[in-house]
Formats: structure tokens, C-alpha cells, sequence
């Protein structure tokens, strides 16, 4: 339900304040902070929001009333200030999968929520932070290093705002608040397809690269370099060479009349893969709705007329029959990376998990996502298949049970019910989704097009490993980070980049690397003494363990009295480097990436923690993939793991191939480092 100015301003206590949606964050509008993060946010709240008479488990909560100029409706951006010592989750999931556990751990999150449409008129709720419905979700650390946790536009069940129009809004915020780091995990899907291997092959970049956001850490050992080359390569396919890679297959007369059809369009030589996705890509925003949606996109649950005969001619809630589709042949016409094998056996897990539920609670309640994802995550440690899976669990039958998503009317969150086929559900009550076929007449649908090029094409090219290497890399390279570089910039203020050492006493307590140094503004004249106490203070206020912090000296400024002015001493943007004492290393919240100093050492080349399955060898304890272990994620983790390094150890080699069992005969490892040069 959309709010107009009238209801907004109904609602408040006093007249609200009122934002452009478009303009709202734009330079100078409607603040102009000039400090680092952790002041500028306070200003922000001060000036562009209003607090709500309610909180979230003690947190305060303030909302930022937006007003779409062209449609009248308003839009609350929500923003709630969680302290982590009083927070269930102290140490920050995000920064511990993309390469900031080192980072010591801030005092306070400040979480960036627009709700979905129908949540809009209602306070927020239990779960808000785990909702993977919110059209935004964002989260900044007070050191203003954040994470973009969630983004749904159009596609994701809104009816007002599209992803590009709350992702330009995301980006302006954060950078009129001068935050220094987003990440992003890039799960993006349009039609089944990952838009970070469709966009990435035709710009270049995912589709959060025309914010800036590039590659921060890939999965299972993929760098940066790899990442590069892998789209070089996928990109350089030249279409000619497709067709006669082809020529063997029976997809071959399709992708050559696609081919054709695109090259007769354009104006330009189409010549490479990368040349005639792009064209294929600007058409479609220009081409007209088809006649027949694919029905296995993981955004939308039924076909949505857009004419209001249509609408007024549709049956009542009472009269229409419920719709629901076998999931197995749901799959059939989805365009996924995964074979049927692996989403039938996702859905089982599913299901097996709502029915645990239900016979050991003796309920009919559902589950949260959150929650049916995690008692999934048992058996399955491909996250990325648990989601594509969620997505799709929407009045499907699996075995003799028909699973239902739905919002809980009393918790206001989307929650997963099963029922038995005749229990609960009568058959006569529903009706069996026949799901269309794709025409396959090129142009007819565009989207229909990119989606066949990018199954055959990128997922499944014919005998060719460097492709399906290529693929996979990109496909691995899911986190994503947009930096705002520090700068000096024209005005009267002094800036620098502050780096604190602790005392050489306390050096030996620190057992990771150093995280980035504080962005620190001092008025143009400020003395030598008041730098001190500026990065005392931001330090203090900022992390956990430097509550007692105090800078004793400033490195190359030896014998330089406290009141010395600062001015024509060190220049203004320049780094410098101080060193401390009273940092309180037994601190509990000291790392991002929690107090354990676990140990990550994979044959793929992995050595910190990216967000996929690990298992930990209860030998020497070093943590390593369970794909590169020769485990299934299908597979459940096995109670007692011994890695083949060890395994070695223990038993003459004469013995390994037959004593070892399961834990030495590994699948092949994916090493992209080496066969992409």
C-alpha cells in the first residue's frame, strides 16, 4: 500500500519533513556534511529524520519521509541505530566473508530499511534485520566501512520503485554521508539468469558496476586477476566460432538463427559474444511485453495483466482456485546453473525441514526464511542454490505435500506452511499451473533470447573446459566492494588519514592485520594537542576495545610541543602515523571476525573465510571447502573429518588409496588460477 503526502503528514504528531525522492542526498541537499562518518550520520538524523514513538528491542528508530515527484506517493526510509553490546549478533557476518575480519569491531550499526509496499503504514517489526522482503536494506558500521544486504525493485514485488531508482538513492545517501566502504553480494537474477555473469560478459562489470562496485573476494581462490581474465574470455567468443562449436548439437540452428536475426538489426558489426549480448540488452528495455511470460522467473509467482479490463474481468479470492505446479516440473523449464537432481533434492530438504517442524512442535506454523535456511544449511552448503530454491517455493508440490509462502498476519513476516495433498489443501480446491512453453522465434521476446544464449552458451558450451572454467569464475566472484577515496578537498578544514599503533607492550596481544586507518577533520588552526584529542575522541566513540585510548606520540613530530599549530607543519590529505596505549585487548568485541583464530588453508587456494561450506580437519584443525574435500553438498558434514595432508601423515603412503577411504579420494579441484593464463 503506497502512502500519499495527506496520510504521511496525518500520521505524524507534527508536520513532517518532506524529501524528494529524486533529489533527496544529491550534493548540498539537504545537508552538506564536511566530516567523517560517525559525525555526519548524527547530523543526518538531526536535520533529514524524525523518531519514531516506538522502538525495536530497545533501539531507537527514525524515518526519512520521501516524496516521489511524479506519482505523489511517499516513500519512509527507515533508519535504526543498534548498538553491539547490547546486540544478539556482536561480530558482523558480512565483514567476516568479504576480508574484514580484522577489522576491530564498531560500536554501533546504523541499518538503512525500506520496507516492501505492504509494510509501509506499519511499524517495524520482529526479524526486520533478517527480512529478505525490504525493497533496501543497508547497513553501515560508525567507522563508515558498510554492507548493501538487500535490494528489490520491481522484480522483488514492488509496485512502486524499480532496483535502479532505490539503488541511485542507496549510493547518493552514502555518499553524501561519506562512508568509505560498501560491499555488496551479488545475488542479482533476472529470469533465472545471474546478472553478474550476463552482465559482467556484455559491459565488462555486474550490473552494481554502473555504481562503481568491483570485485572485492572471490570464492574458492578466485582473484581479481582471474575474475579479469574470465571475462576477457567469455566476452571474446567470437559468434562465428559458436556456431561451428555447435555444429554437432541439435541447439545449433536456434543459436544461429539468434545470431542472424540481432545481426540483420544492428547498424554495427556484431562480432563477438560480448558485441551482440550488449545490443540484445539495450533492446529489450525497448521491446514490448510478450504475450507469454516465462513463468520460471524467480521474481514473480503469476502472470500480472496490466489492462484494467483484464483486472476487472478476473475471478474473486473465493471464486478463483487456488493455482499450484508440481516442482519437478516447475524445474523443467527453469533456466538454472543447477541440473533437476540438485533443486529436487533442495526442495526435499525443504519440505523434510517444515515437517520436522511441525511433529516436533505439534503446529501448523510455518518457518521464517531465516529459519527453514538455516535447518537447510545442514545438508546443503551451497547458499546460492538454497536461495535460487526459496525463491521458487511458492504453491509447488513436492512428494505428497504442497509448500505455500505467505505473510504471517500477526509477526508481519513471509513464513513457509506445508500441507498434505487432501489434508488441509483439497485437490478440488486447486488447480494445476500448465506452465507455457518459450516461443522460440527470435525477437519475438528478448528476454527469451539473452535467456537461451545464456544457458546454452555461457553454462553449457560443448567440450570446452576454458569456457566452463571461465564461467565459473565469474560466477565465484559474487562479493563486491565500491570505495569513496579519501581526498582533500577545497575547503578551510584539515584532513588525514590517522593510522594508531598500540604501545610496543601491547603490539605482541595483536594476532591479525592491522585494519585501515581513521579518516580524521580538524579546524584549519588546530595545535598539535587538539589532533590528539580529535583522534582520542573519534577512537573512543568509534570502537569497542580503544575506549581508553590515548595518543602519546605522533610519528616524526618528536619534541614538537602540544601547542604548535598544525597549519604549514603537515600537509593537509597526508597520512600519519601515531602510537597509543590503553586499548583493552581482553575485550570481547575485538574483531568483526569474532574472538576464534581459526585457520583457513583450501587446495584451492583459499585462505579466509568466503561465505561458502567449510570443514574444519579435527586434526590439525585448519578449515578448507567441503566441495574441494571431496564432499557433496548434498552430502551431510561427516562427524569426524581428517584432511588428506594429515591423512598422510598417519598412514603409510603404501596404504592411503585403500585406507583413507572417502576423505583422500577427492573430486578434481577447481584451480581457475592456472588454466586461465
Amino acid at each position: 500500500m503506497s502512502i500519499s503526502i495527506l496520510e504521511a503528514c496525518k500520521k505524524r504528531k507534527r508536520r513532517p519533513k518532506l524529501f524528494g525522492f529524486h533529489t533527496f542526498a544529491d550534493p548540498g541537499c539537504p545537508i552538506n556534511p564536511t566530516s567523517h562518518f560517525s559525525d555526519n550520520i548524527r547530523v543526518f538524523l538531526r536535520e533529514c529524520a524524525e523518531v519514531e514513538d516506538y522502538n525495536f528491542h530497545g533501539m531507537p528508530i527514525w524515518c526519512t519521509l520521501l516524496v516521489n515527484e511524479n506519482r505523489g506517493f511517499v516513500v519512509p526510509v527507515y533508519t535504526v541505530e543498534e548498538s553491539v553490546k547490547d546486540s544478539a549478533k556482536p561480530f558482523c557476518d558480512q565483514c567476516r566473508c568479504t576480508g574484514w575480519s580484522n577489522h576491530f569491531v564498531s560500536k554501533r550499526r546504523y541499518h538503512f530499511i525500506i520496507p516492501i509496499d505492504e509494510e509501509w503504514t506499519k511499524p517495524l517489526g520482529d526479524g526486520v534485520f533478517d527480512d529478505q522482503t525490504h525493497l533496501l536494506h543497508g547497513m553501515i558500521h560508525c567507522n563508515g566501512f558498510g554492507h548493501l544486504i538487500c535490494l528489490n525493485g520491481i522484480e522483488g514485488g514492488s509496485r512502486y520503485l524499480c532496483g535502479r531508482e532505490i539503488m541511485d538513492l542507496w549510493d547518493r545517501i552514502c555518499t553524501l554521508l561519506r562512508t568509505r566502504r560498501i560491499t555488496v553480494e551479488d545475488s542479482s537474477r533476472k529470469r533465472c539468469m545471474d546478472l553478474r555473469l550476463l552482465h559482467g560478459v556484455a559491459y565488462g562489470h555486474p550490473w552494481f558496476g554502473r555504481w562503481g562496485y568491483k570485485f572485492c573476494l572471490g570464492s574458492f581462490g578466485v582473484k581479481e586477476t582471474n575474475y579479469k581474465r574470465a571475462i576477457e574470455i567469455l566476452g571474446s567468443l567470437e559468434l562465428d566460432q559458436i556456431i561451428h562449436d555447435f555444429g554437432c548439437t541439435d541447439k545449433c540452428t536456434e543459436i544461429r538463427s539468434i545470431f542472424q536475426y540481432y545481426r540483420d538489426l544492428s547498424e554495427t558489426q556484431l562480432i563477438t559474444l560480448k558485441d551482440i549480448l550488449r545490443i540484445m540488452l539495450t533492446l529489450k528495455s525497448r521491446a514490448p511485453v510478450p504475450k507469454v511470460l516465462n513463468m520460471a522467473s524467480s521474481s514473480s509467482s503469476s502472470l500480472k495483466l496490466s489492462s484494467r479490463r483484464s483486472l476487472q474481468s478476473r475471478p474473486s479470492l473465493k471464486d478463483k482456485a487456488t493455482k499450484v505446479r508440481k516442482f519437478s516440473s516447475f524445474i523443467a523449464n527453469m533456466d538454472s546453473r543447477w541440473p533437476s537432481r540438485r533443486l529436487e533434492y533442495a526442495a526435499e530438504v525443504i519440505v523434510n525441514a517444515l515437517k520436522e517442524k511441525r511433529e516436533t512442535e505439534c503446529t501448523h506454523d510455518g518457518m521464517t526464511r531465516q529459519e527453514v535456511r538455516d535447518a537447510a544449511r545442514m545438508h546443503i552448503g551451497d547458499t546460492g542454490l538454497l536461495d535460487y530454491v526459496l525463491k521458487s517455493m511458492n504453491n509447488v508440490i513436492v512428494g505428497n505435500h504442497v509448500v505455500r509462502r505467505s505473510v504471517n498476519p500477526a509477526t508481519r513476516i513471509l513464513e513457509y506452511t506445508l500441507r498434505e495433498l487432501g489434508k488441509g489443501t483439497p485437490v478440488s480446491d486447486m488447480e494445476l499451473e500448465i506452465i507455457p512453453k518459450l516461443s522460440k522465434v527470435p525477437g519475438a521476446d528478448v528476454y527469451s533470447d539473452v535467456a537461451y544464449l545464456y544457458r546454452n552458451v555461457l553454462l553449457n558450451y560443448p567440450d570446452s573446459e576454458l569456457v566452463e572454467l571461465a564461467t565459473r569464475a565469474v560466477l565465484d566472484s559474487k562479493h563486491l566492494v565500491k570505495e569513496w577515496p579519501f581526498s582533500d578537498e577545497d575547503d578551510q578544514l584539515l584532513r588525514f588519514v590517522c593510522h594508531v599503533m598500540p604501545s610496543l607492550s601491547e603490539r605482541e596481544n595483536f594476532t591479525r592485520e592491522f585494519p585501515p586507518g581513521e579518516f580524521i577533520v580538524v579546524p584549519p588552526y588546530a595545535t598539535v594537542g587538539e589532533l590528539k584529542e580529535t583522534v582520542e575522541r573519534t577512537l573512543r566513540d568509534t570502537y569497542c576495545i580503544m575506549e581508553q585510548m590515548i595518543v602519546t606520540e605522533i610519528e616524526g613530530m618528536d619534541g614538537i610541543a602540544d601547542e604548535e599549530v598544525l597549519f604549514g607543519m603537515i600537509e593537509s590529505g597526508s597520512e600519519i602515523w601515531m602510537r597509543g596505549t590503553g586499548m583493552c585487548m581482553e575485550n570481547e568485541f575485538k574483531y568483526e571476525g569474532g574472538a576464534e583464530n581459526w585457520k583457513v588453508n583450501c587446495e584451492c587456494g583459499a585462505v579466509d573465510d568466503d561465505g561458502e561450506r567449510m570443514i574444519a580437519c579435527d586434526i590439525c584443525e585448519v578449515w578448507q571447502h567441503t566441495a574441494c574435500s571431496g564432499i557433496d553438498d548434498s552430502e551431510t558434514v561427516p562427524p569426524l573429518f581428517v584432511c588428506p595432508k594429515c591423512c598422510a601423515m598417519l598412514i603409510p603412503a603404501r596404504l592411503e588409496s585403500s585406507d583413507c577411504g572417502g576423505s583422500m579420494e577427492l573430486a578434481p579441484v577447481y584451480q581457475v588460477g592456472m588454466e586461465l593464463y
